[in-house]
């Protein structure tokens, strides 16, 4: 496949923001293209076109597999493998966010309830951290059952509820911070 400067500029882009999420910079190409792709692709295709080693793809692939924002597709006619990314951006979004919340938020709410409990009858010089503790998991349940609740909202409303951005303010009648 022949990348044009535009595709070229996204990928390489989205290689860099996915390292400051945490996430392997070819990956993050990886998904870029298949994401921009007019059709599924091999890894082989996809080897070529992002010019890296075939086994760097392979792992790439894995990985978006386990994210489910990438699903193989079969051809006609070719017993290789192809790929394509997911193409609604919202439907994406809902994704990675739910892969998130359970391989990084959930764990980490199970943990600050473990460590909370072990200082519910500790020394007071703990009460300090204790409370900061139990602070840091109101909020995470907080946006966590924010979350919840906006996953049970059909797409559609989502998408509504996220335009509304600076209306919601005016509505509540609560002033934009300086």
């Amino acid at each position: 496949m022949r990348l044009s400067p535009v595709m070229t500029k996204f990928i390489l882009h989205w290689g860099e923001m996915g390292t400051r999420w945490g996430i392997n910079r070819t990956v993050a190409q990886v998904h870029a293209l298949l994401y921009l792709s007019p059709q599924p692709l091999n890894a082989e295709e996809i080897a070529e076109t992002l010019a890296v080693a075939r086994s760097n793809v392979s792992t790439s692939l894995r990985e978006l597999l386990s994210w489910g924002v990438v699903k193989p597709v079969h051809l006609l006619g070719d017993r290789r493998e192809h790929f394509e990314a997911m193409k609604d951006v919202w439907e994406m979004a809902r994704v990675i966010l739910d892969t998130r919340k359970r391989r990084e938020i959930d764990p980490t709410v199970s943990v600050l309830r473990e460590c909370a409990a072990e200082l519910k009858d500790a020394e007071p010089s703990d009460a300090h951290m204790r409370q900061r503790l139990l602070d840091m998991l109101a909020l995470l349940e907080t946006l966590t059952a924010l979350y919840d609740e906006m996953q049970r909202l059909p797409k559609g409303t989502v998408r509504g509820v996220a335009r509304l951005r600076g209306k919601l303010r005016r509505v509540l009648n609560v002033k934009a911070p300086d």
